[in-house]
């Protein structure tokens, strides 16, 4: 009974040690999640961005060809 009253002593005084309490999850601002499709979101937007060059470049060959035709 005696180690449980020092034990009890102890746990007080270690909760009023004067430190501020550590900041909370809550309050830290919000970390943004990573889903399983973020990966693949990425993927297509590389997809498109290939694809928009392609046809750019298609484009300039398309003119090139028109203009060398006339």
């Amino acid at each position: 009974m005696k180690q449980f009253a020092v034990l009890l002593c102890m746990l007080a005084l270690t909760a009023c040690s004067g430190k501020p309490p550590q900041p909370q999850a809550a309050d830290a601002p919000a970390a943004r999640t990573t889903t399983p499709w973020d990966g693949m979101k990425k993927a297509e937007q590389k997809a498109k961005d290939v694809q928009k060059l392609s046809d750019q470049q298609a484009e300039r060959e398309q003119k090139a060809l028109d203009a060398a035709g006339q």
